[in-house]
């Protein structure tokens, strides 16, 4: 039987241990010790659990406290010099870079925060000096092997490697100097001597970068790196893990180098099985090739899997060729095991982490067979794929009928954006800076009291109602107090701003346990997305309307997009991406129509994931996504009258490569996430003349830390400098639902007070 691979696994645990632990040291409830205990006991579970299900390589290092990005900086002590000059200790260090600090004379803001690659998993992005002195830094590495190895269980270490590592950090200064270059190279040959006197026998490096569009200096600083590090290996054998794409611009270059393996995503990787057998594999490597979805919860296709292997063992001997995870399994659920209330019927299509373990295997058995095709394994796949397709609420012909009807003016809005823009303008009166919130507010423990009981029974449905309009009610005196002049209903209704839109639509389902990490303790749990969409009734509309009821200013509706709603679901795999975010689209354009009928004046439709899905290959862009993701925004948005403004939301991507796509979405305000990437993003929207309104975030909420009034106009001030201030807007980077009442009413003061003190001086 062939052998198998895992690259990671889901370090939150199955019941959400981590999240538990790591907050509870935060809030000062239990000290490092406990933490660390914790921790060690979390990853002893998930190393059990992969050898009982016989994984051939098991990881180690893919555990975190936070991030694995944050992990490497700290391996390499690159530590900007504003924490490591703060008097700090490391743990202290650790997360201060990840979410700010603030105590006594010491005020540091954190790290800037991206998504990784085009998945929903933010990862901290490292900052790099000129002078940053790279050394090897802590034991993690080392300690995590040899903790494995005292349970019996030998790992295989993985790092994230130095290519990707350089290519995604944030250079303040040169660039990827040759001195950068060759440090941090060192470190990475540090880290294999010391491993081979560990008697290690394989380590993984995670170079996905690999898989995006490369030039020559990209690949001559991949070879360089690799040229330093590889001769440290000694007795190691070395596998170069790569992810989320192929290799179309590096695949011989990186044979051509002392690798002992490749990894090769076959489920995101378009051409990998086109190069193999195009070019070949070295005799004597090894292939890991992922054939076992990280990103997507459905059974795996055996009959297509088991292609994708003979297809490679037509050009390589089979027992070179080992059984992996496409990628890590970090970015889906741990187990179905939890799933007691779903049917049957719709749980036995899923696979979480844990189920993949078992397909890794048994797909290694079944290609080790000469004839799998009587085996009960695949008899049962091939089964169960044909049952899917006869469940009769997974097809409706009057959705399918009415995507098939779109006309291209459905599309539009109409009036240009100068009309509308002057119709907005003399409905609402708003001053010059207006200030608003991205969404949400706090989600207190009165509030999680209420959503409970209702789940419990413990209330009744009218007195969740009443619960909830009486924190709207305090929510919008809240606001008006403060002085914000666009104000929101608080979402206190909205479990996610996700969940909740598919728990009211059709075709949408959901988990009682299905969390995955998307940054440190933040864990979402992703609606499934199994038959077509439609919206039976109105979703927002009853609490937007009475929210606007009790205020004369104006009050925005809330909605999130249809391309989020799609990428922050797992999509079924039977239909194009494309027409399910039509499907969605015009369930949410249902939506925005009747808001605008009960006298909403601003409806926000968030596309804080519009770029997560995006391939990673430029060529590959408009026509597998762009093209219909720009539209299905339009689609949703069209409806409405020139006076009724349309706001969308955007954070934490990389924008500035797609933002004439964005200036097509035509919203009137795009309100997008700036603080803690210094208003880069401003300057992408000034060179590509972006010509509506924008909002960039004064400040990042998803540190607790509360940027005072002198810094909150000083970041006004920079936006001033950049756009015109009667097309800027004043709010912070994100909704505030993560964070605390105190500092949330502490912050927004001082973001008011702020864009007042700007705003008087423009009348002078």
């Amino acid at each position: 039987m062939n052998l198998t691979s895992s690259i990671g696994y889901p370090r939150i645990g199955e019941k959400r241990e981590l999240k538990r632990a790591v907050e509870g040291f935060f809030e000062g409830k239990t000290d490092f010790d406990r933490l660390t205990l914790e921790a060690a006991a979390l990853r002893k579970r998930h190393w059990l659990l992969q050898k009982d299900r016989g994984i051939s390589f098991i990881p180690s290092n893919d555990f975190s406290l936070y991030d694995g990005m944050l992990d490497t900086a700290f391996m390499l002590n690159a530590i900007p010099k504003r924490f490591a000059g703060a008097g700090l200790d490391d743990i202290e260090t650790y997360f201060a870079m990840a979410k700010g600090y603030q105590k006594g004379k010491v005020d540091l803001r954190a790290l800037e925060m991206k998504k990784w690659f085009n998945t929903n998993y933010h990862y901290i992005v490292p900052e790099l000096e000129d002078d940053t002195d790279f050394s090897l830094r802590g034991d993690k590495v080392f300690a995590e092997y040899a903790e494995a190895l005292s349970e019996g269980i030998t790992t295989r270490p993985g790092l994230i490697g130095p290519f990707t590592f350089l290519r995604l950090a944030r250079h303040r200064g040169s660039g990827v100097t040759p001195r950068t270059r060759d440090a941090v190279a060192a470190v990475y040959g540090e880290v294999l001597r010391r491993l081979n006197t560990l008697r290690c026998e394989s380590v993984r490096f995670d170079e996905p970068f690999l898989a995006t569009d490369l030039d020559g200096m990209d690949l001559s600083l991949f070879a360089s790196l690799y040229e330093s590090i590889l001769p440290e290996k000694g007795g190691i054998r070395v596998l170069l893990q790569t992810y989320f794409g192929d290799l179309r611009d590096s695949y011989d270059v990186v044979w051509r180098m002392d690798f002992d393996s490749l990894g090769l995503d076959f489920v995101e990787g378009r051409r990998n099985l086109e190069l193999v057998r195009t070019h070949g594999v070295p005799a004597g490597k090894t292939l890991v090739a992922g054939v076992v979805s990280g990103r997507s919860v459905w059974r795996n296709d055996f009959d297509a899997s088991l292609s994708i292997l003979k297809g490679l063992a037509d050009t390589m001997p089979a027992e070179g060729i080992v059984i992996g995870t496409s990628c890590s399994l970090l970015h889906v659920p741990y187990t179905t095991r939890h799933e007691a209330s779903m049917p049957e019927k719709y749980r036995s299509h899923l696979a979480f982490a844990e189920e993949k373990l078992g397909e890794l295997t048994t797909l290694a058995r079944l290609f080790g067979l000469s004839d799998p095709s009587s085996d009960p394994a695949l008899v049962e796949n091939r089964a169960l794929r044909e049952k899917k397709k006869n469940l009769a609420e997974f097809n409706s012909p009057e959705v399918r009928a009415r995507v098939a009807a779109l006309k291209e003016e459905d599309f539009s809005r109409g009036a240009e954006f100068a009309e509308r823009i002057a119709l907005q303008r003399g409905r609402f009166d708003l001053p010059p800076l207006p200030t608003t919130t991205i969404g949400s507010f706090p989600q207190t423990a009165e509030v999680r009291s209420l959503r409970s009981g209702l789940k419990k029974g413990s209330i009744t449905p009218e007195e969740y109602g009443e619960g909830i309009r009486k924190m709207i009610r305090e929510t919008i005196a809240l606001q008006e107090e403060i002085g914000i002049d666009v104000l929101v209903h608080g979402e206190y209704e909205r479990n996610d701003m996700v969940e909740y839109f598919g728990e009211n639509l059709s075709g949408f389902l959901f988990t009682e346990n299905g969390w995955v990490q998307s940054y440190g303790t933040r864990g979402v749990k992703p609606p499934i997305i199994f038959g077509d969409v439609s919206r039976p009734a109105p979703i927002t509309v009853p609490w937007i309307a009475y929210a606007q009821s009790l205020t004369k200013k104006p009050v925005k509706g809330m909605l999130t997009g249809p391309v989020t709603i799609l990428n922050w679901s797992f999509p079924r795999q039977d239909l194009p991406l494309g027409e399910i975010a039509f499907q969605i689209a015009l369930a949410v354009r249902d939506e925005v129509a009747d808001l605008e009928k009960a006298g909403i004046g601003i409806i926000q439709v968030d596309e804080a994931a519009l770029r997560e899905k995006l391939p990673l290959r430029k060529a590959d862009w408009n026509a597998e996504y762009l093209d219909w993701a720009i539209k299905a925004f339009r689609l949703a948005v069209s409806p409405v009258r020139g006076e009724t403004q349309i706001q969308t939301h955007m954070c934490y991507s990389e924008f500035s490569d797609i933002m004439d796509e964005i200036k097509l979405m035509d919203a009137d305000v795009l309100l997008i996430e700036a603080a803690r990437s210094d208003f880069s993003v401003l300057d992408s929207l000034r060179e590509h003349n972006y010509d509506k309104d924008v909002g960039p975030g004064v400040y990042d909420i998803h540190s607790p830390r509360v940027p005072g009034e002198g810094e909150i106009e000083g970041m006004i001030e920079i936006m001033k400098g950049k756009f015109d201030p009667a097309s800027l807007w004043v709010n912070p980077d994100c909704g505030l639902k993560t964070r605390g009442l105190e500092e949330t009413v502490a912050s927004l003061k001082n973001m008011v007070s702020a864009a007042k003190k700007v705003r008087g001086r423009l009348s002078k």
